[in-house]
């Protein structure tokens, strides 16, 4: 039988979702918002649809059949008033935890609030209508196809989450004509597990990544049960400064993953596990799996790959040590060799690099002293950290969960507090050091402090090489980089400041006088006084520094590829791909 289908690609891929988990029934109210849903499938053999005029009434009806079945039941109606009718069963559903998925279809979003007839604001639900709601978008690109796959995958698996319930999608409708024969999208369809499941089978033999994000200090049990899930699988871990594992196959490899100018298709894994939260290591993301398992007790949908096939709702010690039984098999650890092997080769071809961030890391990082925690700030600071390692014994954070530039010293100084007797240093731009200034006048400031300022006299984050805004060059620097404010790095503001706070303060212009006095900044004893050590650099340094780590190996494919691109643009790149895939 034929049938036909809309062309809208949020309702194209709503339908595909639904097929894909399984969800067969529909209960339809007449409307024309809702038309390029239910036109699309009332011919479709997989659903069983069912008419109800009045939205109240539908939504009972959903309730009775979803508790009868044991399935989910859809209810789709149209704009104006007929969401608001199925409130009370709705209510009814949240209460009794039945899986009951509202569809309420709608005109486009812009236009509420406008007296367009027949729109309303569905913006805000009442607490107890449905464990969750979404708005998709009107699919005009890859990004919004992106938002709109993981939005309804994550409405749908939550009708089944922690006993149940409804959920609520908003659907937008653009009145498309016509309606054809064209063939349902393929979409990614999510899936969660918790332990009371029957988990998927994880192939020995298949190379995998475990990726963390920043993480709580890890527990001996915790570190324990990653290592004894390493010994089994072909597995490698990688990590950056924020991400507090130091245990077996651990890398820090922020520096291979950012090698622009090599094909690194090799070192990928077959699977990443992802764990910890949000990262600042940019470069990593590009080192997925072809399939990704995001393990966290949140169980939330966390695409931050866009490669998210399942979603394990435990604990990750959980989730390793069912993984790792039994223990009848030992991996030999050739991936993690692997890519080990390559990291060892882009170290060594590290040259000198220019007076920069990059430059201190590489002076700095290996002797930062014995027990200490280091605070980067965010983006340029912790980029450039992440390419040398830290000392094993040595904690680092940052922050990265709100990722903004204003509490950098504040965090540094908090952590402090915690122990008066262990070195604390923060590494931090100029523009978030002045920004969060008053955090070293703070009177519980302690001598156990010690911040290298990088001062650039601008956000050098904009100027960089690689960066979009280098696009302005020079003239970049007086609205997008900031330039110019606070002193001008100047050589006397943060000297007196820092001073008559009671700080000990150094300062370096070029490497000759950092060498001259940077051994004091690493004194292991904590003493007297807290340290500032102001250390100006300049952005162009800064990017040179930053294009050379960046471009340490190369090969005839990352070659072609970057002059691809430079040829064509981003855009031409990923048209091409388009074509190449059909």
């Amino acid at each position: 039988m034929k049938y036909y289908s809309t062309t809208e690609k949020n309702v194209l891929i709503l339908i595909s979702l639904l097929k894909a988990h399984g969800i067969r029934y529909i209960i339809a109210s007449p409307g024309n918002t809702n038309t390029a849903l239910i036109g699309s499938i009332q011919k479709d053999p997989h659903f069983k649809i069912f008419s109800a005029v009045d939205e109240r009434s539908a939504a009972y009806m959903a309730c009775g059949l979803a508790a009868e079945t044991g399935e989910p039941v859809v209810i789709s109606c149209t704009g104006a008033t007929a969401s608001r009718n199925y409130v009370p069963g709705m209510t009814e559903a949240y209460y009794r935890k039945l899986p009951v998925l509202a569809i309420t279809s709608t005109q486009q979003i812009g236009r509420i609030g406008h007296h367009v007839a027949q729109v309303i604001d569905r913006s805000v639900i009442s607490n107890d209508v449905a464990n969750l709601s979404v708005t998709l978008p009107v699919v005009k690109d890859e990004e919004d196809f992106w938002d709109c796959e993981v939005k309804v995958n994550t409405a749908i698996l939550e009708l089944s989450r922690n006993g149940g319930g409804p959920v609520h999608i908003n659907l937008p409708t653009t009145y498309s004509l016509p309606f054809t024969e064209k063939e349902e999208l393929a979409c990614r369809v999510f899936k969660r597990f918790s332990l009371v499941d029957d988990l998927p089978k994880l192939d020995e033999d298949k190379r995998i990544s475990i990726f963390i994000g920043s993480h709580k200090n890890w527990s001996e049990a915790e570190t324990l049960a990653l290592e004894g899930f390493c010994n089994k699988f072909n597995a490698v871990v990688f990590c950056d400064h924020t991400s507090g594992y130091k245990g077996k196959n651990r890398l820090l490899f922020s520096l291979a993953a950012a090698q622009e100018l090599h094909n690194k298709a090799e070192l990928k894994p077959d699977i990443t596990l992802h764990i910890g939260e949000v990262t600042g290591d940019y470069p990593i993301l590009s080192m997925a799996g072809k399939e990704v398992w995001r393990i966290s007790p949140d169980g939330e949908v966390r695409d931050t790959f866009r490669k998210l096939k399942y979603v394990f709702e435990m604990s990750e010690s959980s989730f390793f040590e069912h993984y790792s039984e039994p223990k009848n098999s030992v991996s030999h650890h050739q991936y993690f060799q692997k890519c080990s092997d390559f990291l060892k080769k882009v170290q060594d071809k590290i040259p000198e690099v220019p007076f920069s961030n990059v430059w201190l890391a590489s002076k700095l990082a290996s002797k930062i002293p014995a027990g200490s925690a280091v605070h980067f700030g965010i983006l340029n600071s912790l980029r450039t950290w992440n390419f040398y390692d830290l000392p094993e014994n040595v904690t680092a954070y940052s922050n990265v969960g709100g990722f903004g530039i204003d509490g950098g010293v504040s965090s540094l100084l908090g952590a402090s507090l915690g122990n008066e007797n262990k070195l604390y240093y923060g590494v931090i731009g100029d523009l978030a050091f002045f920004y969060d200034l008053n955090a070293i006048g703070n009177r519980h400031a302690g001598n156990n402090l010690r911040i290298l300022l990088v001062n650039n006299g601008k956000g050098t984050e904009f100027r960089l090489y690689n960066h979009h805004a280098s696009h302005f060059g020079n003239d970049g620097d007086e609205f997008v980089a900031a330039a110019g404010h606070y002193g001008n790095k100047s050589e006397t503001l943060i000297k007196n400041y820092a001073e008559n706070l009671g700080f000990e303060y150094l300062s370096a212009s070029n490497k000759e006088e950092f060498e001259a006095v940077y051994q004091c900044f690493l004194e292991p004893e904590v003493k007297d006084r807290p340290m500032l050590f102001e250390v100006f650099t300049d952005s162009e340094n800064e990017s040179e520094a930053l294009q050379i780590m960046h471009r340490l190996e190369v090969s005839a494919e990352g070659k072609a590829k970057q002059a691809l691109k430079n040829l064509l643009g981003q855009k031409g790149i990923d048209t091409v791909n388009k074509i190449i895939k059909r």
